[in-house]
């Protein structure tokens, strides 16, 4: 017995008539629905040819619509006008245009369920890849049908463009509300625009330099200022280590103080406010040891509002696939952490550890070739910042004064790299925006 594909015809064809009785309505569903939801081809292309209407501001009608199909060779002169007239008549009015979208959608949804399954299907009778591969790729293809993102199907630049002239609108008239994840530092955010939702943030820096606190600093801050849920994989410190930090941080309390437990009696007034603080704060902490991309993602799939993933430090990750090259390692490990940042639509911000480069030396501020094991780190990422503090090399240890940390924006794919001048606070493990600080062009 064959079996159809799920669609309703009858609201393919009321959502179509609705955009013809009143025009306006595409805007409440532009964003709902793609030309590739549509079941018949017919239809998809009088969707398409509704939004080039739409974006060329013409008026969308029957006699415009019919001459546009007609100028990209769907209809010819003398057919199509009838049908396109029955859409008009499917409907009285575009009351209930949400509605029709939501049927459209529901059953696409249902088809694209029954082409994974179709797909998954085939691998596991197949036999040709490991059975992790297989379920990976299996949750890959349902989470992107549940995120409403169908990977198999193009989407044309008439309905990108639309996203697109949208977004422009939302930001000329409410920049705070869609600009980039902050980091909390306002010299370092003018530089960065923000983190974007699908960025790739990689924090370099040699041992000692504070790049641990760093992103801890920053995934704190994030956390406060968005109540969305931060992630942070520790790869290298146990929770109680990094939490012990971030308390440092925080509270404003010696970190010396908190490992030895030689606290003062306003220390720990300062501690108890700190913690109500931190608390209060959606962050989740995993201190897994040799953790895959793979394990990440399928554990930041379960959570809810996820905000921004950290993760200390690429070094300590391993890869899917056990290989004695490690620099080929690495690079999978980059690429599979950008795909990541892509698939959860949130910042990833990374450690990384530096080669040894910079010693040798005179000028011994880091650069992008000083990525250790893979250029291709440099490739992925969104954004490369690298720590450097000049009493570090004076003085050969970490020095718990305060003290200027040069924050080098070496890679920056949605603006200009500058180097910002930030403090530094070793015995609270904390860095703070300085006031007026000059920010020098690299």
């Amino acid at each position: 017995m064959i079996r159809k594909l799920p669609f309703s015809m009858p609201a393919e064809q009321s959502l179509l008539g609705s955009v013809l009785i009143d025009p306006a309505s595409l805007n409440e569903v532009a964003d709902l629905l793609s030309s590739e939801d549509f079941y018949l081809s017919e239809h998809k292309q009088i969707y398409l040819a509704m939004h080039e209407l739409f974006l060329a501001n013409n008026q969308i009608d029957v006699v415009t619509l019919i001459d546009m199909l007609v100028k990209k060779g769907i209809y010819d002169k003398s057919g199509g006008e009838d049908y396109i007239r029955t859409l008009t008549e499917a409907v009285p009015d575009a009351l209930n245009v949400k509605d029709y979208a939501r049927i459209i959608k529901e059953k696409s949804i249902l088809r694209q369920l029954i082409d994974a399954a179709s797909e998954i299907s085939e691998a596991a009778y197949s036999e040709q890849e490991s059975v992790a591969d297989i379920l990976d790729h299996a949750e890959n293809l349902i989470f992107n049908i549940a995120q409403g993102r169908d990977t198999k199907n193009f989407r044309h630049i008439k309905e990108v463009l639309g996203d697109v002239y949208g977004h422009l609108h939302e930001l000329s008239t409410n920049k705070e509300g869609t600009q980039g994840t902050q980091t909390g530092f306002s010299a370092l955010d003018r530089v960065l625009a923000g983190m974007g939702k699908s960025d790739l943030v990689l924090v370099g820096a040699r041992p000692g330099m504070g790049k641990t606190s760093f992103v801890l600093n920053i995934g704190t801050n994030v956390a406060k200022m968005t109540k969305k849920t931060v992630c942070i994989f520790s790869l290298e410190m146990s929770a109680d280590q990094l939490v012990s930090r971030v308390l440092s941080s925080e509270a404003l309390v010696n970190s010396y103080s908190l490992r030895t437990g030689e606290l003062e009696p306003d220390d720990w007034e300062k501690l108890a406010y700190a913690a109500g603080e931190l608390a209060g704060c959606d962050i989740l902490i995993d201190d897994s040891a040799g953790m895959t991309v793979t394990a990440m993602k399928a554990k930041l799939r379960r959570v809810k509002n996820l905000g921004m993933v950290v993760i200390d430090y690429l070094g300590l990750m391993t890869g899917d696939k056990h290989t004695d090259n490690r620099v080929q390692e690495v690079s999978e490990i980059s690429r599979a952490l950008k795909i990541m940042a892509k698939e959860l639509m949130v910042p990833v911000v990374c450690c990384a550890q530096l080669s040894r480069g910079p010693e040798s030396r005179t000028d011994k501020r880091p650069m992008l070739s000083d990525l250790r094991d893979s250029g291709a780190i440099e490739q992925d990422a969104d954004s490369v910042i690298f720590l450097y503090r000049d009493e570090y090399y004076k003085t050969g240890e970490e020095n718990q004064n305060t003290s200027i940390v040069e924050v080098i924006v070496a890679k920056n794919r949605h603006g200009s790299t500058k180097t910002v001048n930030m403090g530094w606070n070793g015995q609270f493990t904390k860095f703070v925006t300085i006031d007026n600080e000059q920010e020098a062009s690299t």
